[in-house]
């Protein structure tokens, strides 16, 4: 049996492109849950990101941000736009 806290750890992770090393970048930033990135802004999430490693992180994780973001705000998914890479010059476009 799951204990509330092991549930709470793999909530993010429901979350494509979300695996142990970018729930902890989220966690760090203070979002616990799918809830609570919901109206986040990815860009401010990312410079903070930076901020708090002391580094100038990959760029990828700003997308991963995106695709994130856009998941916790929308019920309906589409497959495409749950792509990581598709969210690099901002929201996903159909390729």
């Amino acid at each position: 049996m799951k204990t509330e806290t092991q549930s709470r750890q793999r909530s993010l992770r429901v979350i494509p492109g979300i695996g142990p090393a970018m729930e902890r970048d989220l966690r760090d930033l203070g979002y616990s849950s799918v809830e609570e990135l919901r109206g986040a802004d990815a860009e401010t999430m990312y410079a903070d990101l930076c901020r708090l490693r002391g580094v100038h992180v990959d760029r990828c994780v700003l997308y991963v941000f995106r695709c994130a973001v856009h998941f916790a705000d929308n019920e309906v998914h589409d497959p495409e736009r749950l792509k990581w890479w598709r969210w690099k010059d901002g929201p996903a476009r159909d390729e």
